[in-house]
């Protein structure tokens, strides 16, 4: 019987070895969706309007008519909508109707940071907003030669606003914009 009881206890000691001899369970490290875009390729944007910039290719630029256009960006599920105006003894009224625009979406933002644009040779002055959070607009700008034309420019999703979803695409587009800015030439 000793002899039964030993030759029980060794098979669970051998058994209970062989299945917790596995490695230890470990939980799976935090990772990020790999999202690969084409890498940009910009054109020049020349109409009869009061101005001209250049774009990301990826995008398409379609006229709205009155000098503003979209940007639609189909792949991205994404829009940059470019309002033009003409400044006539107006300028305060339209800085303050962009920066309300902007500041509409406090609401749900967690921050909105302003960076300043100045570039004096082709005299484009304006400002550059970064909306962190579920707010429905994740980049806004607008700029102005102060005397003639004025450009408001945003970016919208064609989904619920969900910030950690839409970064990778919000930062792609980011970059066009700047471009779009920096490139920017009044007529």
């Amino acid at each position: 019987m000793l002899n039964k009881y030993f030759t029980f206890l060794s098979y669970i000691a051998i058994t209970a070895a062989i299945v917790g001899c596995k490695d230890d369970v470990l939980p799976k490290p935090k990772a990020y969706l790999s999202l690969d875009y084409p890498k940009p390729n910009y054109s020049n944007f020349d109409k009869t309007c009061g101005y001209s910039f250049q774009y990301n290719t990826i995008g398409k630029v379609v006229d709205k008519g009155n000098c503003n256009f979209d940007i639609d960006y189909p792949k991205l599920k994404a829009t940059v909508y470019l309002n033009y105006k003409p400044v006539k003894n107006n300028i305060k009224e339209l800085l303050r109707d962009a920066q309300k625009l902007t500041y509409e979406h406090v609401i749900k933002a967690d921050g909105i940071s302003e960076q300043p644009y100045a570039n004096k040779e082709r005299k484009a002055y304006g400002m550059f907003y970064e909306v962190v959070g579920n707010a429905a607009s994740q980049s806004q700008f607008y700029l102005t030669d102060s005397t003639k034309h004025f450009l408001v420019g945003s970016v919208y999703f064609y989904a619920k606003p969900n910030y950690d979803s839409v970064l990778p695409a919000a930062d792609y587009i980011k970059n066009d914009l700047r471009i779009l800015m920096e490139s920017l030439k009044w007529k």
